[in-house]
């Protein structure tokens, strides 16, 4: 490669004007709210008119994320380019990137190499500032909450059930646990309290669940944010706090739109994260995608035993939405490292820690074909050290599966580099499939997290502690029993302990705490040592990033 860095690459691409983006699809520009001439909003009142039917949906996700990376939003976004370049018609829709990851451990998270949506560096930073508007909601209400106690509680808001926290998108491991209200009567009531990342906070859930303005201040008016002394769920509502909170929201519910490298318009719209929410974009950008393209081509967070379940389980469910094919991203590094190669060892061939390593693999392409009934493809980024025999191998394997195998070189190549793999979904959206759910409305609580754990994790079933057995009759005879589960579960294994890599049996799964997302509209079921705030790493990513005379910004991987 010419150019060292994926910055690097962005910055020196030239951008055609998001107006002409915009024309590519057919908008006019009296429905463009343009943030610059690289960026902008779509008006909800273009979807509205919008009477063609919709394109074929393609899931982008991946196997379980190891140190040696995957590439799944590379993928997604080569997948485009290349989709575009055998002649269709397509668009991709992404997940905003959260600023805390991006100083923290990843830096950039817009794609990579040849295969990216830019501007980079403004969607990995402040974008089009929906975050800063989902924190001001989220802490909107959190002041309405408190100042009601201050001002008399004549709703009786126990203040030692209070559920609902402040939000801020940065990692920031300090304000995990806090109180405040201190400095006497006049400034609060002193208790115990808290931050969330902003992507962890229940309006993001919402916002990228949420059908348009009226359903989004519906779901922000069910919202529970604590219980009084009674033990009656308080809301949003109860609070008065929905209008103000949807007007704050008005302009970020709306999807942005931006390009690829090879000027594939993009729409990157929402982000919750995967392993404590439904780490989907939003369903107002993939409706929007579905009926401006053939092929909207869209991914979900982590491995496919969590952004892919929730997508399907969660997303698909409340959205009405079918998929048509799903690309499983891989590659013969990850898996050999799930197979017990050190990460020094992963460039040199090694066919036993890739057979080790294969049911990691087979397992996700297992449940897209048995469990969600859907056809798949298995994209492998490859790397130079890929060896012919480890490919060979890891074909074999999945050929027994009825699941093809395609190299796709989209980092290196660009949409060049990712034709192969869209001739393949090309012909996957044109076989039958027989999509279905995990689980079913009508099950209980507890069904939905077992057949989860054993249909999609590989598990013998759940384990809830003490505390979590009390939520969960609570929760029943609050009438919340017919809502989907979201599973608050690590990204690095099948199962709930991180070290627990490859395709582990015989575990079971422990929820230490159930709660209700009434507003997003599941309820989240929380395992092992998930945290809702991340922390800074020894050596954040920051510290890498910065900013020249001229403006331009550099470190941004």
């Amino acid at each position: 490669m010419e150019y060292k860095s994926d910055i690097e690459i962005a910055q020196s691409t030239p951008m055609l004007p998001i107006v002409d983006i915009a024309a590519s699809l057919g908008i006019p520009q009296e429905y463009i709210e343009q943030y610059g001439p690289y960026k902008a909003k779509i008006s909800p009142d273009y979807a509205k008119g919008l009477s063609r039917p919709n394109g074929k949906l393609i899931l982008v996700t991946a196997i379980t994320p190891t140190p040696a990376g995957e590439g799944k939003t590379t993928t997604t976004v080569g997948l485009a380019d290349g989709l575009r370049r055998i002649g269709k018609n397509a668009v991709v829709a992404l997940r905003e990137p959260s600023l805390g990851p991006v100083f923290g451990v990843k830096g950039g998270a817009a794609g990579g190499g040849c295969a990216q949506v830019v501007p980079m560096e403004d969607i990995n930073l402040h974008f089009t500032g929906d975050f800063h508007a989902i924190g001001a909601a989220n802490n909107l209400l959190a002041a309405m909450l408190d100042n009601h106690i201050q001002q008399g509680n004549t709703l009786g808001i126990d203040p030692k059930s209070i559920t609902w926290k402040r939000a801020v998108d940065m990692n920031d491991r300090q304000l995990r646990f806090i109180v405040d209200g201190l400095g006497g009567k006049a400034n609060g009531v002193p208790r115990e309290d808290g931050f969330d990342i902003t992507v962890a906070s229940e309006v993001m859930a919402v916002l990228c669940l949420a059908d348009g303005i009226l359903d989004l201040k519906e779901r922000l008016s069910h919202i529970v944010v604590g219980y009084t002394y009674g033990g009656k769920p308080i809301t949003a509502g109860d609070l008065k706090a929905a209008g103000a909170m949807a007007a704050l929201l008005k302009d970020a519910l709306k999807p942005n739109l931006v390009q690829t490298l090879e000027h594939t318009p993009a729409l990157v719209h929402g982000g919750p994260f995967a392993n404590i929410a439904h780490g989907c974009n939003s369903v107002t950008a993939t409706k929007l995608a579905l009926k401006l393209g053939d092929y909207c081509v869209t991914e979900a967070g982590f491995g496919a035993d969590l952004g892919a379940e929730k997508f399907f389980d969660i997303k698909c469910r409340m959205a009405d939405l079918v998929p048509d094919a799903v690309v499983v991203v891989a590659t013969i590094r990850a898996l050999k490292h799930h197979g017990g190669a050190q990460k020094a060892e992963l460039g040199q061939e090694n066919l036993e820690a890739l057979e080790k390593g294969l049911p990691n693999l087979l397992r996700h392409v297992g449940n897209i074909k048995t469990t969600f009934g859907l056809p798949a493809v298995v994209a492998i980024n490859q790397f130079p050290q890929d060896t012919e025999a480890e490919i060979a191998l890891l074909r074999h394997r999945c050929q027994e599966l009825g699941v093809n195998v395609v190299l796709s070189q989209v980092w290196e190549k660009g949409g060049q580099g990712g034709m192969d793999l869209a001739q393949e979904v090309v012909r996957l959206c044109e076989v039958p499939s027989n999509f279905h759910f995990a689980y079913e409305s009508c099950e209980s609580i507890l069904e939905k997290m077992e057949h989860i754990v054993q249909r999609v994790y590989g598990g013998d079933g759940v384990e809830l502690t003490p505390g979590a057995k009390k939520q969960l009759s609570r929760l029943v005879e609050l009438g919340f029993g017919s809502l989907p589960v979201c599973m608050a579960k690590t990204q690095y294994s099948f199962s709930d302990d991180p070290g627990e890599l490859g395709a582990p049996t015989g575990f079971t799964v422990q929820v230490r705490n159930l709660k209700v997302s009434a507003g997003a509209g599941f309820i989240v079921a929380l395992t092992g040592e998930i945290m809702t705030m991340p922390g800074l790493p020894k050596v954040p990513a920051a510290e890498r990033i910065d900013v020249d005379e001229n403006g331009k910004i550099s470190g941004l991987f």
